[in-house]
């Protein structure tokens, strides 16, 4: 099961916002901004199902 790189890389940059939105949500309840950390929260829950989608579709293609 090989991967392609162009998965790999697109997995990663996921992985890069997801660790900088968190962190903007930790910081945001810190100095209670609350809407800020309700948005940063949605764009986490959202985040998810992308980088699932990605891994599926990097999978598939090697197979």
């Amino acid at each position: 099961m090989k991967r392609s790189y162009v998965s790999v890389a697109l997995l990663l940059a996921v992985l890069l916002v997801n660790i900088i939105v968190t962190q903007y949500l930790v910081h945001q309840y810190f100095y209670e901004n609350y809407i800020n950390t309700i948005v940063a929260a949605v764009i986490n829950i959202v985040l998810f199902p992308t980088a699932f989608l990605i891994y599926k579709k990097g999978v598939n293609i090697n197979d």
